[in-house]
């Protein structure tokens, strides 16, 4: 039987999006476009331009396998310098014909009688394609609570992931709502230039010191003459979270022998903070590994200034010139600044996905979302997501398990070159999954480390996490098993 032509579209253009897209173009598919709302690729890359914005992974291990860059500037790269990456692998293979650019697609319908799926744009275009893949990421869509009295504030106000650069924070009285990953990495690059800042600490974080550093000036040309130079550290980095931080997260033997070191390392970056009673306050209630650890050596310095003030007490109500707590204290600022993370558990939203049956893909969720190998859905044929459900990773490079589900994706691509119009994930084999993912998941230090974090949905379902290792989730992606699918040719 013949190859047919596959056209493919991907609605997201991050790490998932361009991963996928190169992936396919290596493997000889050319009808590929990729749909993005915004004016450039990037994903939360493009989107996260706060002051201090870096990755808390390393470097070498959070970039693809087969683009190493030898001449990373640090440990831990900033976001101009990740974005910049992005940018030089979608040129170098040869994507920018593929971007289809400030074209919102509001909802997808797959098509029963061609087999194929129909994409409905914001502008009322319409475009049909045989592989539809959703790579919009489980941290793309703020949080932005809603509290009394949000309307009356007289101020200036923004999530982190939509940072005002047009508005100058200096001599200012700034509040900053959460205190984690992004806020640590922020909240010292503006605590000198505000006049006062009020952190208002929704759950105290482990945080351990980040071995961040400038690489010397050799160091690139080293990793170019010697590109094994580079494969070993990035091999080194990956043993690191693989063998010793992923068996504290999934193994209660893991957990009992690796804790008290994990504590102690947290416990010892505490240390920087001056004020004994301060250091109460941030010391967690839970399990290091609950959630995520966070990396950082000058959030904690800061807290020292006498201008910078941590408020446990929960707002209650924002008032025309600040915030009232819990306790009956108003406590007064100009600018108010959301780090209150992201919606993790709208896989796709705002996007509407609908099947075979005409079921929305949020409706078949409303028990919590679930994927085969974080992959496909039973009744979504020819539908598959990227960073879908319970694929992060509580330690180690989301990269690794992108690039492992883009191989997958490329070989669902294959089968339908063959000649198959629909392939359908069979609700058994769904089911097995889920059911062990969750089994395994039930024992692991974020379903018993006492925190409710943006791992779990409102029912304490554990819809984000991969409850294994990377090799392991490599493992299971190897290779796409036709069995596992209802095909129709």
């Amino acid at each position: 039987m013949g190859r047919r032509n596959v056209s493919i579209a991907i609605v997201g253009t991050g790490f998932s999006g361009i991963g996928l897209a190169i992936a396919l173009k290596e493997a000889g598919f050319t009808d590929i476009t990729l749909f993005d709302k915004a004016d450039g690729l990037g994903g939360v890359w493009r989107d996260n331009t706060y002051p201090g914005a870096a990755c808390d992974a390393p470097s070498h291990l959070y970039s693809y396998s087969f683009e190493p860059k030898p001449d990373w500037t640090r440990r831990f790269a900033e976001q101009p310098e990740i974005l910049d990456y992005l940018r030089h692998c979608a040129a170098k293979y040869g994507l920018t014909p593929h971007f289809r650019f400030r074209t919102t697609i509001t909802d997808a319908r797959f098509q029963a009688a061609t087999g194929r799926w129909r994409l409905h744009a914001g502008d009322g275009r319409t475009y049909e394609y045989d592989l539809f893949v959703a790579a919009c990421g489980q941290l793309s869509n703020p949080a932005v609570p809603r509290l009394p009295g949000q309307d009356d504030f007289g101020g200036t106000m923004f999530h982190s992931a939509r940072w005002d650069h047009g508005h100058d924070l200096t001599g200012e009285r700034v509040a900053v709502v959460g205190n984690g990953a992004s806020a640590i990495q922020f909240v010292p690059r503006i605590a000198p230039a505000a006049r006062r800042l009020t952190i208002f600490q929704i759950e105290a974080h482990w945080i351990s010191r980040k071995p961040d550093r400038v690489y010397p000036r050799w160091r690139p040309a080293l990793n170019r003459r010697i590109p094994a130079v580079q494969k070993l550290s990035r091999l080194g980095i990956f043993l690191c979270f693989e063998a010793v931080l992923n068996p504290a997260l999934i193994s209660p033997r893991g957990r009992r022998v690796l804790s008290a070191p994990v504590r102690a390392l947290c416990r010892y970056a505490l240390r920087s903070v001056r004020d004994p009673r301060l250091r109460r306050r941030l010391t967690p209630g839970y399990e290091p590994g609950c959630k995520r650890i966070l990396t950082s050596s000058d959030y904690y310095p800061v807290l020292n200034r006498p201008d910078v003030t941590v408020v446990d007490d929960p707002i209650v109500q924002l008032t025309p010139h600040g915030a009232r707590t819990a306790d009956g204290r108003h406590h007064a600022f100009d600018t108010l600044i959301w780090a209150t993370g992201f919606r993790s558990q709208d896989f796709v939203a705002p996007l509407r996905v609908i099947g075979a049956r005409g079921t929305e893909l949020n409706a078949a969720w409303k028990g919590g979302a679930r994927a085969y190998l974080g992959l496909a859905v039973t009744g979504f044929p020819n539908f598959f997501l990227m960073y879908g459900p319970n694929t992060n990773v509580g330690s180690g490079s989301i990269v690794h398990m992108l690039e492992s589900q883009a191989r997958y994706i490329v070989q669902a691509a294959r089968l339908l070159a063959t000649g198959v119009t629909s392939m359908d994930v069979r609700a058994d084999v769904l089911d097995r999954f889920d059911a062990a993912a969750q089994r395994r998941l039930s024992t692991t230090v974020w379903n018993q480390g006492g925190c409710d974090s943006w791992y779990l949905d409102a029912d304490h379902r554990n819809t984000n996490n991969w409850p294994g290792s990377m090799t392991g989730y490599r493992r299971r992606t190897r290779r796409l098993d036709p069995a596992d699918y209802h095909l129709d040719r």
